[in-house]
Protein backbone atom coordinates (compact mmCIF):
# COMPACT_ATOMS: atom_id res chain seq x y z
CA UNK A 1 0.00 0.00 0.00
CA UNK A 2 1.35 3.67 -1.05
CA UNK A 3 1.21 5.94 2.35
CA UNK A 4 -1.81 8.51 0.66
CA UNK A 5 -0.52 11.80 0.94
CA UNK A 6 -2.59 14.92 2.22
CA UNK A 7 -4.95 16.40 0.06
CA UNK A 8 -5.86 13.20 -1.27
CA UNK A 9 -3.41 13.69 -4.62
CA UNK A 10 -1.50 10.21 -5.65
CA UNK A 11 1.80 11.40 -7.16
CA UNK A 12 2.30 9.88 -11.11
CA UNK A 13 5.23 8.36 -10.17
CA UNK A 14 4.02 6.03 -7.66
CA UNK A 15 2.07 4.20 -9.77
CA UNK A 16 3.69 4.46 -13.33
CA UNK A 17 7.07 4.72 -15.16
CA UNK A 18 7.30 8.01 -17.51
CA UNK A 19 9.64 7.91 -20.78
CA UNK A 20 9.99 10.31 -23.20
CA UNK A 21 9.97 8.65 -26.55
CA UNK A 22 8.98 8.93 -30.41
CA UNK A 23 5.02 7.82 -31.43
CA UNK A 24 2.59 8.05 -33.76
CA UNK A 25 0.69 11.54 -33.86
CA UNK A 26 -2.31 9.47 -34.42
CA UNK A 27 -3.51 5.86 -34.17
CA UNK A 28 -6.51 4.55 -37.05
CA UNK A 29 -9.04 2.05 -35.81
CA UNK A 30 -11.57 0.27 -37.52
CA UNK A 31 -14.54 -1.51 -35.39
CA UNK A 32 -12.91 -0.56 -32.13
CA UNK A 33 -9.49 -2.17 -33.32
CA UNK A 34 -6.70 -0.70 -34.25
CA UNK A 35 -5.49 -0.69 -37.83
CA UNK A 36 -3.22 0.21 -40.57
CA UNK A 37 -3.80 1.22 -43.66
CA UNK A 38 -1.23 0.16 -46.98
CA UNK A 39 -2.49 1.48 -50.30
CA UNK A 40 -0.91 0.15 -54.01
CA UNK A 41 -1.09 1.40 -57.09
CA UNK A 42 -1.51 -0.52 -60.38
CA UNK A 43 1.19 -0.59 -63.02
CA UNK A 44 0.49 -0.36 -66.52
CA UNK A 45 -1.08 -3.48 -68.61
CA UNK A 46 -1.78 -5.00 -64.68
CA UNK A 47 -5.54 -5.52 -63.93
CA UNK A 48 -6.90 -4.89 -60.71
CA UNK A 49 -7.51 -9.01 -60.22
CA UNK A 50 -4.02 -9.36 -60.42
CA UNK A 51 -3.07 -7.42 -58.00
CA UNK A 52 -5.42 -8.66 -55.37
CA UNK A 53 -3.96 -11.96 -56.11
CA UNK A 54 -0.30 -10.54 -55.79
CA UNK A 55 -1.24 -9.41 -52.20
CA UNK A 56 -3.03 -12.12 -51.27
CA UNK A 57 -0.45 -14.49 -52.11
CA UNK A 58 1.88 -12.20 -50.33
CA UNK A 59 -0.15 -12.36 -47.42
CA UNK A 60 0.04 -16.29 -47.03
CA UNK A 61 3.51 -16.27 -47.56
CA UNK A 62 4.20 -13.44 -44.37
CA UNK A 63 2.42 -16.41 -41.97
CA UNK A 64 0.54 -13.31 -40.00
CA UNK A 65 -0.41 -14.33 -36.23
CA UNK A 66 -4.09 -15.08 -35.35
CA UNK A 67 -4.75 -11.45 -33.94
CA UNK A 68 -3.82 -9.72 -37.25
CA UNK A 69 -7.09 -9.77 -39.44
CA UNK A 70 -6.43 -7.90 -42.89
CA UNK A 71 -9.11 -6.89 -45.67
CA UNK A 72 -9.04 -4.50 -48.62
CA UNK A 73 -10.87 -1.53 -48.82
CA UNK A 74 -11.88 1.23 -51.73
CA UNK A 75 -12.32 -0.13 -54.69
CA UNK A 76 -10.16 -3.89 -54.23
CA UNK A 77 -13.07 -4.39 -52.37
CA UNK A 78 -15.77 -3.62 -54.90
CA UNK A 79 -14.10 -5.65 -57.07
CA UNK A 80 -14.54 -8.56 -54.91
CA UNK A 81 -17.74 -7.54 -53.88
CA UNK A 82 -18.76 -7.67 -57.43
CA UNK A 83 -17.58 -10.86 -58.02
CA UNK A 84 -18.53 -12.89 -54.87
CA UNK A 85 -21.90 -13.02 -55.89
CA UNK A 86 -21.72 -13.54 -59.81
CA UNK A 87 -21.68 -17.53 -59.33
CA UNK A 88 -25.03 -16.98 -57.73
CA UNK A 89 -26.06 -14.64 -60.55
CA UNK A 90 -25.51 -17.14 -63.22
CA UNK A 91 -27.18 -20.29 -61.55
CA UNK A 92 -30.30 -18.24 -60.92
CA UNK A 93 -29.89 -17.35 -64.65
CA UNK A 94 -30.35 -20.55 -65.42
CA UNK A 95 -32.53 -21.68 -62.56
CA UNK A 96 -35.37 -19.05 -64.43
CA UNK A 97 -34.37 -20.06 -67.96
CA UNK A 98 -35.49 -23.85 -66.58
CA UNK A 99 -38.59 -22.57 -65.07
CA UNK A 100 -39.47 -20.76 -68.02
CA UNK A 101 -39.01 -23.49 -70.59
CA UNK A 102 -40.15 -26.13 -68.10
CA UNK A 103 -44.09 -23.74 -68.38
CA UNK A 104 -43.33 -23.47 -72.51
CA UNK A 105 -43.05 -26.84 -73.13
CA UNK A 106 -45.15 -28.67 -70.22
CA UNK A 107 -42.21 -30.81 -69.54
CA UNK A 108 -39.26 -31.78 -66.46
CA UNK A 109 -37.09 -33.05 -69.48
CA UNK A 110 -36.86 -31.21 -72.32
CA UNK A 111 -35.38 -28.11 -70.62
CA UNK A 112 -32.78 -30.33 -69.98
CA UNK A 113 -31.64 -31.20 -73.13
CA UNK A 114 -32.23 -27.55 -74.25
CA UNK A 115 -29.76 -26.48 -71.98
CA UNK A 116 -27.43 -28.91 -72.13
CA UNK A 117 -25.15 -26.89 -74.98
CA UNK A 118 -24.62 -24.21 -72.23
CA UNK A 119 -21.48 -26.55 -70.90
CA UNK A 120 -20.06 -26.54 -74.23
CA UNK A 121 -20.77 -22.52 -74.59
CA UNK A 122 -19.34 -21.72 -70.83
CA UNK A 123 -16.10 -24.18 -71.31
CA UNK A 124 -15.73 -22.28 -74.46
CA UNK A 125 -15.72 -18.45 -73.21
CA UNK A 126 -13.40 -19.84 -70.06
CA UNK A 127 -10.91 -21.52 -72.54
CA UNK A 128 -10.93 -18.14 -74.62
CA UNK A 129 -10.18 -15.98 -72.35
CA UNK A 130 -7.11 -17.93 -70.82
CA UNK A 131 -5.75 -18.43 -74.49
CA UNK A 132 -5.95 -14.47 -74.71
CA UNK A 133 -5.00 -14.33 -70.95
CA UNK A 134 -8.23 -12.09 -70.16
CA UNK A 135 -9.20 -12.25 -66.43
CA UNK A 136 -13.08 -13.28 -65.61
CA UNK A 137 -13.86 -9.71 -65.19
CA UNK A 138 -17.53 -8.68 -64.60
CA UNK A 139 -17.69 -7.61 -68.35
CA UNK A 140 -17.24 -10.77 -69.19
CA UNK A 141 -19.44 -12.68 -67.10
CA UNK A 142 -22.14 -10.42 -68.63
CA UNK A 143 -20.55 -11.65 -72.14
CA UNK A 144 -21.33 -15.24 -70.89
CA UNK A 145 -25.02 -14.15 -69.89
CA UNK A 146 -25.57 -12.97 -73.69
CA UNK A 147 -23.89 -16.53 -74.39
CA UNK A 148 -26.20 -18.29 -72.18
CA UNK A 149 -28.99 -16.62 -74.19
CA UNK A 150 -27.95 -16.99 -77.71
CA UNK A 151 -27.09 -20.66 -77.86
CA UNK A 152 -29.92 -21.75 -75.32
CA UNK A 153 -31.72 -20.10 -78.65
CA UNK A 154 -30.14 -22.56 -80.91
CA UNK A 155 -31.18 -25.23 -78.96
CA UNK A 156 -34.66 -24.77 -78.83
CA UNK A 157 -34.96 -23.96 -83.19
CA UNK A 158 -34.60 -27.73 -83.30
CA UNK A 159 -35.95 -28.97 -79.93
CA UNK A 160 -39.26 -26.93 -80.38
CA UNK A 161 -39.12 -28.44 -84.45
CA UNK A 162 -38.83 -31.84 -83.26
CA UNK A 163 -41.28 -31.91 -80.91
CA UNK A 164 -43.84 -30.69 -83.29
CA UNK A 165 -42.97 -33.52 -85.86
CA UNK A 166 -43.86 -35.98 -82.73
CA UNK A 167 -46.96 -34.82 -82.01
CA UNK A 168 -48.03 -33.84 -85.19
CA UNK A 169 -46.30 -36.14 -87.72
CA UNK A 170 -46.22 -38.87 -84.97
CA UNK A 171 -42.86 -40.30 -86.10
CA UNK A 172 -40.59 -41.62 -83.82
CA UNK A 173 -38.13 -39.47 -81.97
CA UNK A 174 -34.76 -40.44 -84.06
CA UNK A 175 -36.39 -39.14 -87.50
CA UNK A 176 -37.50 -36.17 -85.90
CA UNK A 177 -34.14 -35.01 -84.16
CA UNK A 178 -33.01 -35.96 -87.60
CA UNK A 179 -35.51 -33.18 -89.52
CA UNK A 180 -34.67 -30.86 -86.98
CA UNK A 181 -31.25 -30.55 -87.28
CA UNK A 182 -31.14 -30.79 -90.76
CA UNK A 183 -33.88 -27.64 -91.87
CA UNK A 184 -32.76 -25.98 -89.23
CA UNK A 185 -28.96 -25.64 -89.46
CA UNK A 186 -29.46 -23.09 -92.06
CA UNK A 187 -31.52 -20.54 -89.36
CA UNK A 188 -29.23 -21.72 -86.67
CA UNK A 189 -26.05 -20.63 -88.48
CA UNK A 190 -27.46 -17.30 -89.66
CA UNK A 191 -28.39 -16.28 -86.71
CA UNK A 192 -24.80 -17.75 -84.92
CA UNK A 193 -23.04 -15.81 -87.60
CA UNK A 194 -24.93 -12.42 -86.69
CA UNK A 195 -24.12 -13.14 -83.18
CA UNK A 196 -20.18 -13.86 -83.94
CA UNK A 197 -19.56 -10.65 -87.16
CA UNK A 198 -21.50 -8.25 -84.34
CA UNK A 199 -19.65 -8.67 -80.94
CA UNK A 200 -16.05 -9.64 -83.21
CA UNK A 201 -15.03 -5.65 -83.13
CA UNK A 202 -15.51 -6.06 -79.50
CA UNK A 203 -13.02 -9.21 -79.28
CA UNK A 204 -10.68 -7.32 -81.73
CA UNK A 205 -11.11 -4.24 -79.03
CA UNK A 206 -11.12 -1.20 -81.70
CA UNK A 207 -11.44 1.87 -80.43
CA UNK A 208 -11.33 4.25 -77.46
CA UNK A 209 -11.56 2.56 -73.90
CA UNK A 210 -11.88 -0.99 -75.77
CA UNK A 211 -9.44 -2.65 -73.56
CA UNK A 212 -12.78 -2.45 -71.04
CA UNK A 213 -15.32 -4.16 -73.55
CA UNK A 214 -12.83 -6.59 -75.17
CA UNK A 215 -13.10 -9.38 -72.95
CA UNK A 216 -17.02 -9.33 -73.19
CA UNK A 217 -16.19 -9.70 -77.31
CA UNK A 218 -13.73 -12.82 -76.57
CA UNK A 219 -15.91 -14.49 -74.34
CA UNK A 220 -19.15 -14.44 -76.35
CA UNK A 221 -17.04 -15.10 -79.37
CA UNK A 222 -15.28 -18.31 -78.35
CA UNK A 223 -18.41 -19.70 -76.34
CA UNK A 224 -20.13 -19.53 -79.81
CA UNK A 225 -17.57 -21.11 -81.82
CA UNK A 226 -17.18 -23.96 -79.48
CA UNK A 227 -20.77 -24.66 -78.86
CA UNK A 228 -21.78 -24.48 -82.53
CA UNK A 229 -18.91 -26.94 -83.46
CA UNK A 230 -20.56 -29.43 -80.17
CA UNK A 231 -24.33 -28.70 -80.22
CA UNK A 232 -25.29 -30.37 -83.28
CA UNK A 233 -23.60 -33.64 -82.29
CA UNK A 234 -24.61 -33.17 -78.38
CA UNK A 235 -28.07 -32.03 -78.43
CA UNK A 236 -29.89 -34.55 -80.59
CA UNK A 237 -27.66 -37.30 -78.19
CA UNK A 238 -29.44 -35.98 -75.19
CA UNK A 239 -32.50 -35.50 -76.54
CA UNK A 240 -32.80 -39.29 -77.66
CA UNK A 241 -31.86 -40.46 -74.34
CA UNK A 242 -34.07 -37.87 -71.73
CA UNK A 243 -36.75 -39.27 -74.51
CA UNK A 244 -36.29 -42.36 -73.39
CA UNK A 245 -35.97 -41.92 -70.01
CA UNK A 246 -39.26 -40.14 -70.37
CA UNK A 247 -41.17 -42.84 -72.04
CA UNK A 248 -39.37 -45.58 -69.50
CA UNK A 249 -40.65 -43.36 -66.63
CA UNK A 250 -44.49 -42.91 -68.45
CA UNK A 251 -44.82 -46.63 -68.80
CA UNK A 252 -44.42 -47.55 -65.40
CA UNK A 253 -46.35 -44.56 -63.96
CA UNK A 254 -49.20 -46.19 -66.10
CA UNK A 255 -48.55 -49.48 -64.95
CA UNK A 256 -48.36 -48.75 -61.36
CA UNK A 257 -52.50 -48.23 -61.34
CA UNK A 258 -52.76 -51.39 -62.52
CA UNK A 259 -50.98 -53.57 -60.14
CA UNK A 260 -52.53 -51.19 -56.93
CA UNK A 261 -55.97 -52.22 -58.26
CA UNK A 262 -56.79 -55.73 -57.39
CA UNK A 263 -55.11 -55.36 -53.98
CA UNK A 264 -57.63 -52.44 -53.46
CA UNK A 265 -60.39 -54.52 -54.74
CA UNK A 266 -59.61 -57.73 -52.41
CA UNK A 267 -58.94 -55.48 -49.28
CA UNK A 268 -62.64 -54.15 -49.97
CA UNK A 269 -64.43 -57.42 -50.41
Amino acid sequence: MFPRPAGGLVPLDAVARVVRTVGPSSVDHQGALPSVTLSFNLRPGTSLGDAVQSIQEMERSMNLPATINTSFQGTAQVFQDSLRGQGLLLLAAVFVIYVVLGILYESFIHPITILSGLLSAGIGALLTLMLFRMDLTVIAIIGIIMLIGIVKKNAIMMIDFALDQQRLGEESPERAIYEACWLRFRPIMMTTMAAIMGTLPIALGVGAGSELRRPLGVAVVGGLVISQLLTLFITPVVYLYLERAQRFLSRRAKKRPALEGPAVAEAGE
